[in-house]
């Protein structure tokens, strides 16, 4: 006896059908999975057996062989128990349904309860493209597969629920798309308008969030390095459907997503404490799952104290800040998460925090300094795009009544820059200035005559290398589109310059 219904897996981002197969025959009793699955999925077996017998159901007496097709692509999770399941009650005849153009997803509880599963966003868009009309979920997943238009999410709580509704006995309702949007509560309520003082660096952000720009923060203990940090995403741009969607598919794979998320329409804000390893800033695993770079995508990747951060985990943000994605390889296979954020860093300029302040004395031996420098390698450094000094607030900026300007306001200044890069870059797959090449800095980036010398000036005298000579220049673009100005001038370049004067003041380059 034979029989079969759809299911879909995922593989980084990705989803792909799979067919579960079910053959009952006579023979000794036996329960084989078989289709390359991991131990997560040859549990399937136990909960399978149990949920049936607690249900009232009869395991067969016989040889129970199950096959995930296709059968050279590894399977994980536990998303199959329910097709599973399903499948055995209908080829031994204790039910009978009709699956067309049906597709089940979810793990078994022993009693017969459908549990959340990871991944399934990507796996309902995957459903909706090969045509499925009806696809089952578990209850908690609902909200998250209803994105997905144009497809019947049927959200269930037991699987009996679902020989219910597909004998017409007991219907169940579609899940409906949420009108909520998932924010990070954590910075939802941060505004620029609490800072006191720090205009150079609010500036600076500024520009960071109008071109999607790295930045370096650096100043002394208590100068409002984090402060400034965390409202930078009050500050960026709404996300686009397809940015919110690419998003929410991430956290989905990451099983981070709460049972009420619907579409993720914040800005993801990612602080990891600096002894993570390499594998989670990167991602990893068996099955490699995405890493902090990743879940940072379209959003803000925050590095407090970066010189404390281990130098093997710093290295692996340099090529995913140039090329916006992470590829993880595995004896398994490779996969490749995407990662555009904005890496912001901070940092004191020495082990006491107090080189270079205008009041209070460093403590920490020139060799001290040296080595705590150079845990930021110089390649690193140069990605960074603007290397911003956060002096210490005078007493009378901290005691003034005066109100500092909101993040609605900057956000609006933000948001009319970015509409002009998005204009400019219609044509292309470039959203901001940041991640220009060689061929749109040639084409979109004229300079004054002016401009020029003294770009060529500044690229003489202070040896800058051809990395830090294109950060230049975008961010000077950045700068001229806050002005919404076409050409770029002078001043937009003595500006751009400044912020790469910190590696010469601190590192002596």
């Amino acid at each position: 006896m034979f029989d079969k219904l759809l299911s879909f897996g995922v593989l980084g981002l990705e989803s792909y059908p799979i067919a579960v197969e079910v053959d009952v025959s006579e023979a000794l009793p036996s329960f084989d999975i078989v289709g390359l699955p991991d131990t997560s999925v040859r549990e399937s077996r136990d909960r399978v057996k149990s949920a049936m017998r607690n249900c009232g159901f009869d395991f067969p007496l016989g040889r129970v062989t199950i096959n995930l097709a296709p059968a050279d692509v590894r399977k994980a999770g536990s998303v199959y128990d329910l097709p599973i399941l399903l499948s055995i009650l209908r080829v031994t005849h204790q039910a009978e349904f009709s699956d067309k153009e049906s597709a089940f997803l979810g793990e078994l509880s022993l009693s017969g309860e459908v549990r959340p599963v990871t991944g399934v966003l990507p796996m309902a868009l995957c459903a909706r493209e090969h045509g499925v009309k009806q696809l089952f979920v578990p209850f908690d997943n609902a909200l998250e597969a209803a994105i997905a238009e144009g497809i019947s999410i049927y959200p269930v709580k037991h699987f009996q629920e679902v020989l219910g509704h597909l004998s017409g006995k007991e219907l169940i309702c579609p899940a409906k798309p949420s009108v909520q949007q998932t924010e990070n509560t954590s910075v939802a309520a941060l505004d620029f308008a609490d800072v006191k003082g720090q205009f150079e660096a609010r500036r600076a952000l500024e520009i960071a969030a109008a071109g999607n720009h790295n930045a370096l923060l650096i100043g002394p203990p208590g100068s409002g390095k984090s402060m400034l940090a965390k409202r930078l995403p009050s500050i960026l741009p709404k996300m686009t459907f397809e940015e919110a969607l690419e998003t929410t598919k991430i956290y989905s794979v990451a099983g981070l997503l709460d049972t009420q998320s619907g579409l993720i329409r914040t800005r993801p804000f990612r602080s990891p404490h600096h002894t993570i390893s390499s594998a989670g800033l990167s991602g990893g695993g068996a099955v490699p799952k995405p890493g902090e770079i990743s879940l940072s995508h379209n959003g803000v990747l925050f590095l407090d104290e970066l010189p404390e951060f281990a130098r093997s985990s710093l290295e692996i943000l340099r090529q995913p800040m140039e090329d916006g994605k992470v590829t993880i390889s595995r004896v398994s296979g490779t996969l490749t998460y995407p990662c555009s954020m904005i890496v912001l860093a901070a940092m004191n300029p020495c082990p006491c925090g107090y080189y270079g302040h205008p009041t209070k004395s460093c403590t920490c031996s020139a060799s001290a300094v040296s080595r705590y420098l150079s845990r930021v390698s110089g390649p690193l450094l140069d990605r960074l795009d603007l290397h911003i000094d956060v002096a210490p607030v005078e007493y009378e900026a901290l005691t003034s009544r005066q109100k500092s300007e909101s993040s609605a306001e900057i956000a609006e200044r933000v948001q009319k820059a970015r509409d002009i890069q998005q204009k400019r870059f219609s044509s292309t797959r470039i959203h901001a200035n940041a991640q220009m090449g060689p061929a749109e800095l040639r084409e979109y980036c004229p300079l004054t005559g002016a401009a020029n010398a003294l770009l060529k000036n500044a690229f003489e005298r202070l040896s800058l290398s051809a990395r830090a000579y294109d950060r230049i220049v975008k961010v000077a673009r950045t700068i001229a589109d806050l002005e919404d100005s076409e050409t770029i001038d002078s001043t937009h370049i003595a500006e751009a310059i400044q912020y790469r004067s910190l590696d010469r003041k601190y590192w002596r380059t």
